[in-house]
């Protein structure tokens, strides 16, 4: 009996810990994004970053097994799930920018891209803080007031994809304002997935204490 319930215990803080471990790859691909908007020319960047979301894929099925074979778990299974797919959103379609760049043959930077990777690389932090303090959630308004910050980067993004389409329309080149159009609503989105993740931790916040 002691041994079974020494396993469900090993499990529940295993589960926590690839949770941790994927939002802290959510960093480390927004950290990649805004180095290859530096430098465009380093078609390697864009390798990396789609390694990344690869490995991401990986600790995300780890995830939904761990789930599917373990009794009882630190955190309602559906919010442990919902935390996973939307951290794994985030991480797909950072990927997805690179592949954008990549095939779209952007060589110049666009305008307000960096800008909006840094903002990024903001919001998966305050992602991988949130998870990290999901083992012991103590200080409750300090939960909250992180789920706001996500809130608040994301409205900063919005604010520059808006300064970004408005400058991109007053262009003339049809066939670049559709490339650069999709990259800036798949940044925009990957903030909005961020916002995803704050939302189900605020729920789960509310609902422990």
């Amino acid at each position: 009996m002691v041994m079974w319930l020494s396993w469900i215990k090993s499990n529940e803080k295993e589960l926590l810990t690839i949770l941790d471990n994927l939002a802290k790859k959510a960093v480390e691909t927004s950290k990649a994004v805004v180095v290859l908007f530096s430098d465009l020319s380093n078609i390697e960047q864009g390798k990396k970053i789609h390694k990344l979301e690869t490995e991401a894929d990986v600790l995300t099925r780890e995830i939904f097994t761990e789930l599917n074979k373990t009794f009882i778990t630190p955190l309602d299974r559906e919010d442990m799930q919902r935390i996973a797919s939307k951290i794994d959103d985030v991480i797909d379609f950072m990927d997805g920018i690179a592949a954008r760049v990549y095939s779209y043959k952007i060589t110049t930077s666009p305008p307000y891209c960096e800008q909006m990777a840094q903002e990024l690389v903001k919001a998966t932090k305050e992602v991988e803080y949130m998870i990290s303090k999901l083992k012991h959630i103590k200080n409750t308004k300090d939960m909250i007031q992180h789920c706001r910050n996500t809130s608040d980067i994301e409205h900063t993004i919005d604010d520059l994809y808006r300064e970004a389409i408005k400058e991109l329309f007053e262009t003339n080149d049809a066939i670049q304002i559709i490339k650069l159009k999709d990259i800036y609503e798949t940044m925009e989105t990957a903030s909005d997935r961020c916002v995803d993740v704050a939302d189900v931790i605020e729920d789960i916040v509310l609902k422990y204490t």
